[in-house]
Parts: structure tokens; sequence; C-alpha cells
């Protein structure tokens, strides 16, 4: 017995010799990794190579702890996560020796994993990147640790310290009402109009529109102007550079898309909701009513807004203009099939374009860039419809966030939260700002490097850097259970594009079903005192007739189109 104890204690010490080496081995490595990463990959940076250095140095040493671990981690298959997956992961195990597994799925699925560890309590990944449309559903449940919790408590010898959360362009949107930040933004793009600015620019078609509508072809100011140059486009100019052209583009097949198509506030531009930013209050554009943290519905009947007159209005021009003005093959499309199209070179305009598809937009070669790499379109605020008032949102924007569950041991989870800020760190940001074009942090969008690839991007950076950015913003809290009522959209509007019901007819029953989802939140109580409390139900016209929405109905619906040129609405954001 004691001889085993002897050779035991021999082994350990030799254990602990060696373990000791490697370690040092492993720090020498993963600092000369760091300063060839810094050289080959993450350029250019905000930081200086030194201050570069100090952040990888800081990683190196706070994951030691974790050394060895794999950590499973799950996001949407966009650009910029793509580069995280395949670039970042790798380079933070070579300088941690933490194992990142970064997999790339489906939102949908992204969603529903995150549903199911919510619900189950079982640890299916570490961390999500989820959209922060969701922050109403995590405030509520608590299955989430805030962000700002966990680095005042358990990370706090964890947290990098250049992370500067203030830099973060959508810390907003992923603060509940109880003033946390729930999630740590790591990247984000809008939806804005899109046209041929070489189109537009042409003389000929600039004297014909003029001609037939009275006002200047330009960047559309209002809905009434982006009819008009969907007629015009589809109807009078026909072709051009001999292809059949069209003045829109949409898609309407009956998908789960089809609710982002609206929940990424199309109601918003069209003016359903209350004044208010980042959301309206009380009501949203969902057309969600809540009272203080509470939603009390999104019927009219109950105060709420999703069957109002200007969501209907909404509606009604989303059917008509994708059947009148949209390439008739979009009617079958989803989200994911309508987006290359207005890269083929025969769409006018589009009212609601994401700025995600600006790589996939800018690639040498496509009918709509110039042989200098340069494109033939440009981005630009999106067209407000009749019911809009100044001082509300115009626009939706995605901010994909890490997100970590209380359900995840702390362990896994403090490691993951390592890898989370290593892929928003200042070393990393500007380069997979470049690279996905999902810009997320103010130091990056004002960047030199920025500055020089402005030309390039359609209008990217000038928007980014302009006030207009403020009026475009996600989902926020007035949403209760985001998976619950998202999923009602699609179902219900997909109705109107078929023509089975009247776009009103359609929208009453996504308001009862909103409604009846939310009554049984309230029943379960499951959401604390902030969880739906349902108004009774009064006559619409009482709330018609309230301030505010839901509006009533206009008697002109469509007022004079207007426009503005495309140069003197950079001047203008320049001016402020």
């Amino acid at each position: 017995m004691k001889l085993r104890k002897l050779k035991l204690s021999v082994v350990v010490g030799i254990s602990v010799s060696l373990s000791s080496l490697s370690i040092s081995v492993f720090a020498k490595s993963a600092i000369e990794t760091a300063q060839s990463l810094i050289e080959t990959e993450f350029s250019p940076s905000t930081l200086t190579k030194q201050q570069q250095l100090e952040e990888l140095k800081w990683f190196i040493d706070a994951s030691k702890p974790f050394k060895g671990m794999s950590i499973n981690v799950a996001s949407e298959t966009l650009v910029t996560h793509t580069y995280e997956s395949q670039v970042l992961a790798k380079a933070f195990t070579e300088l941690t020796g933490i194992i990142i597994t970064h997999d790339l799925i489906q939102e949908g699925d992204v969603i529903e994993k995150l549903q199911t560890q919510m619900q189950s309590g079982r640890n299916i990944y570490d961390a999500y990147v989820n959209d922060s449309d969701l922050i109403g559903t995590h405030f509520r449940y608590g299955k989430v640790v805030p962000i700002s919790d966990m680095i005042a408590n358990e990370a706090k010898g964890y947290t990098l310290p250049t992370l500067d959360i203030d830099d973060f362009i959508g810390i907003d949107f992923t603060t509940g009402p109880d003033g946390k930040i729930y999630q740590l933004p790591t990247q984000q793009f809008a939806n804005l109009y899109w046209f041929r600015a070489d189109w537009f620019s042409r003389e000929d078609l600039k004297k014909q529109f003029f001609a037939k509508y009275g006002y200047e072809l330009g960047v559309p100011v209002n809905w009434s102007a982006y009819e008009d140059i969907a007629d015009f486009f589809t109807n009078d100019v026909k072709s051009l550079d001999g292809q059949r052209v069209y003045g829109h583009m949409d898609y309407g097949k009956k998908d789960p898309s089809l609710g982002w198509r609206f929940t990424d506030a199309w109601f918003s531009m069209a003016g359903a909701g209350d004044k208010g930013l980042p959301n309206g209050l009380p009501v949203d554009e969902w057309g969600i009513r809540v009272e203080g943290c509470r939603p009390v519905g999104s019927s009219v009947s109950r105060g709420g807004a999703t069957n109002g007159p200007a969501a209907v209005f909404a509606t009604t021009k989303y059917v008509d203009w994708l059947k009148a003005y949209a390439p008739p093959q979009a009617q079958g499309m989803t989200f994911s099939e309508a987006g290359p199209v207005p890269a083929q070179g025969n769409i006018a305009q589009q009212i609601f374009w994401y700025t995600a598809f600006t790589a996939s937009m800018t690639e040498k070669g496509l009918p709509v860039v110039n042989e200098d790499g340069t494109p033939k379109w440009r981005m630009a605020p999106s067209p407000k419809g009749p019911y809009w008032e100044e001082g509300m949102k115009l626009g939706y924007q995605d901010t994909g966030a890490w997100t970590f569950l209380k359900s995840t041991p702390e362990k896994r989870r403090l490691a993951a939260w390592l890898y989370a800020q290593f892929t928003v760190s200042k070393t990393v940001s500007l380069k997979k700002t470049l690279v996905g074009l999902t810009p997320f942090r103010d130091s990056d969008i004002n960047s030199q490097a920025m500055t020089d690839a402005a030309p390039s991007l359609g209008g990217l950076v000038e928007f980014y850097r302009s006030p207009a950015r403020t009026q475009w913003t996600p989902t926020g809290t007035n949403v209760p259970d985001y998976p619950k009522l998202a999923q009602l959209w699609w179902q219900n509007v997909a109705e109107a594009v078929s023509g089975e019901k009247t776009p009103q007819q359609a929208l009453d029953r996504l308001a009862a079903a909103q409604d009846k989802v939310m009554d049984r939140l309230e029943r379960a109580n499951v959401q604390g005192e902030c969880g739906p409390k349902l108004n009774p139900e009064k006559n619409p016209s009482y709330w018609l007739n309230q301030p505010g929405a839901p509006k009533a109905k206009l008697s002109n619906e469509k007022p004079q189109g207007k426009t503005i040129a495309y140069d003197t609405l950079l001047e203008s954001w320049e001016a402020k």
C-alpha cells in the first residue's frame, strides 16, 4: 500500500510538472497565434495592433479555467455567422483551448431549439444568437440570464475590460423595461427601400414620369409615390435593356417567412401604431396595446390595432402590389427565393429590402453592378404610409444577439460568454462587419475603413451614419411570447394573399388569435406582473375615436405622391 502511494506521488509530481510545462508552451503558442491572427486576419480594426494583442492576451488568460472544454452554440445562416462559425470559432479555439462548435441552422430552428430548452430545462446549446425580437419573451419568462446580471456577478472576472457596451448601436433593443440588458448584439441589418439609381437618373424616363404624374421621378417619400413608380415601370416602361421589367418585388407563398414580412414592421411603415422609439407606446407595430408593461389586447375592440384601418390598408396594398406590379412568379416565392431576384436586373424598386443582402448584391459580374465594382442601385429610407406620423418608428432592424439560458450549467455558460465576447470584440468586429456588412458597433461604422468601402455599398454606410437610423427598430417588448404569436401571422395573412379572405377578415382572425394566446397566458399566470391582462371588449368605435392608435380610417388614403432626389436626401442627413 505504501509503495503504491509512493508511486502515485511520483506520478502526480511528474504530471504536475508536465502540466505546468504544457501550459507554458501553450501560452507561448497562443501569443504567437494571436500575433499571426492580427497580421493575417483581424485587419483592419479600430484598435492598434498593440491594443489588439492586449485584448487577445486577455482572452488567453481569462479562458485558462475552461481549457479543454467543448462548447456548443447556434445561430442562423447569415454571412456574418458563417464568418463566426468558420473563422472566429477556429481562432478562439487556437487561442484559448476551448473547443467551439458553432452550428449554423435556419432561423426557425434556432427559435425551436431555444423554445425547447426554455420549456424542458435540458441544455441543448450553451448559447444562442437569437433575434432581439424575443426581448418581450425573455424578460417575462425569466428563463434567460440577463447580460447585465452576468457582468455584475458570476461573469465579473470574465468580462472583457474593453467590451464597451455603449459602443453597441443595438443595446436599446436588447434592454427590457426593467432596465436590464438581456442579450449582447453581434450583428444588425435593416429593411430599407432599394432602387435602380441608374434607371431613375435616365433623362428619358424622368421626362416620361413627370409628364404622367406631375412630379419628379426620385426616391419615394410616401406610399403614393411608390405605387406610382411601381405602375410606371411595370405598365409604361415595360422593358429596358431588352428584358421585361417590373416596378415592385415581393413574395407571397404560404410559408413562415410570410409572417416575417409583416411582423418585421410592415404595419409600422404604413403608420398603424403609436409614436415612440424604439417601439410605439401604448400600441406597437404588431398592433398590441400595453398598459404599464402588461399587454391588454391586439383587437381594436380591446384597444389594439392589429385589425384596424391602417393595418387593413397596409395589407390591402401588399396584396394589390404583389399581384399588379411584381413578377408573376413572386406570388409563389418564399423570403429566401425572392431575396436574390432584384440582383437579376429586372426590378426597378423594392419597398422592403434587407440590407443583409448587400454582400450578395455587390458581387462583380451581376447585372446590377458596374464594371468598376460600384452598384447601379442604391438603398434609402422606406416611404411612409398615410397613417404614419413624425415620432413613429419607420421600419424594422434585425439585431441578432447572444442569449444565455439559466438551464445552461454556469461553467459552460461562462465559457460560451467568453466566445461571444470574442466575436464582438473590437479586435475582430470591423473585419467581421466588412465581411458580412451587418454593422453593430458605432466605432466600426465611423471608421476610415467604412468610409473607404462606402462607394461600393450603395448607401449602407450613409444610412448607418445618419440620424434616420434610430427609426428602424426590432420587435419590442409589447410582444409577450414571440414564438407563439409570430406563427399566427403567416397562416392568416396567406388567406388574404390567396383571396380566401379579404384583408379585413384575415386581420380580424389574426387579432382574435393573438388575443386568445394572450388570454391563455393570462390564465396560466406564467409571466408574472408583466404578463397579459386583456381589456374587456368594447365597440370598436370607442377606441377609434380616442387619440393615437388604433386610428380611424382616413378619408383619403392616397395623398399626392412625393419624391426626393437621392443626393438631396444624403445632404439632409449630413446637415443634421
